[in-house]
């Protein structure tokens, strides 16, 4: 269509048209010839003089922009979804998560990608790696390497282990808490059945120390009021991450030679483009961040 409005325009020049579009006169002239035969038609009235459009020609040469921008768009849609940038993301994430690191991604993903569309449903650590599977949701992020089948799983982010407690417990004055240190206080843990992963990785942290610990799970999970940390009876094993959402009153401390707790995105096994793109921005943010950082 851009060969015949070419030709037109530049009337009796047909080599300027040509020159136009970047192909020589011969070939021109050859498409357009193609052009005709297909549609059985002549498009063109040509002179030794002219080329003057047929009522034929006129009508293609009008109705044929908005045909092409059309198929432009089309073309446009697809390499957007190719590359992972169209469509609907559904990214589970526990409540652990929920602070810092799946804001993160989901604001990452929205802001980069003007026609992907973001829904973040918080869940039960359990679930997430099985909704992942049968498609439930798109994407998970599990704070540790939770257990599942037909899932893959990608480090994020590590975090220090440390405790909260009350900015007036004695330990509080400590940069660093020595584990034995604050074994010597009643400990609360996460309840077992909410993530198993990451109980036993808490409580294994202390599994050394003489006399036991003791340890006690509150009966709410994420008690918004905290009233036994407050009252600096306890201590909560918990990841940095608690130190940028201290209620107030409480503060965090890391504990001296923990190992890391971890994050993970969860993907299905057999990835769409969508997918992949997910991962991309993830490893990017994770850089950027230094969540990897040793």
């Amino acid at each position: 269509m851009v060969c015949l409005a070419l030709v037109c325009r530049d009337g009796p020049f047909k080599t300027r048209a040509a020159a136009r579009i970047g192909i020589a006169q011969p070939a021109l002239s050859a498409r357009m010839r193609r052009l005709e035969a297909e549609l059985g038609t002549a498009l063109l009235v040509r002179t030794t003089r002219s080329v003057v459009l047929t009522t034929a020609g006129a009508a293609l040469a009008e109705s044929a922009p908005p045909a092409l921008a059309a198929l432009d768009r089309a073309w446009d849609t697809a390499r957007s979804a190719a590359a992972g940038e169209l469509g609907t993301l559904r990214v589970g994430y526990s409540l652990s998560a929920g602070a810092e690191t799946a804001p993160a991604l989901v604001d990452r993903l929205m802001h980069g990608n003007s026609g992907l569309e973001v829904g973040a449903v918080p869940m039960a650590t359990p679930e997430i790696s099985p909704a992942v599977a049968d498609g439930r949701i798109d994407a998970g992020i599990t704070r540790g390497e939770q257990p599942g089948r037909g899932v893959r799983r990608f480090l994020l982010r590590r975090a220090r282990v440390g405790v909260q407690l009350a900015q007036h417990h004695p330990l509080a004055d400590h940069p660093e808490i020595e584990i034995a240190d604050a074994a010597a206080y009643p400990l609360r843990l996460p309840d077992r059945a909410a993530n198993p992963v990451i109980h036993d990785q808490l409580s294994a942290l202390f599994r050394d120390i003489r006399p036991h610990p003791r340890f006690h799970t509150p009966a709410v999970s994420f008690d918004m009021s905290q009233r036994d940390l407050r009252d600096g009876l306890t201590l909560a094993p918990a990841g940095e991450a608690a130190a940028a959402t201290q209620p107030s009153g409480l503060t965090w401390r890391p504990l001296r030679g923990a190992p890391s707790l971890t994050f993970h995105l969860v993907l299905p096994r057999e990835q769409s483009p969508l997918h992949r793109r997910v991962r991309a921005v993830a490893k990017a943010l994770a850089h950027e961040l230094h969540w990897l950082a040793d």
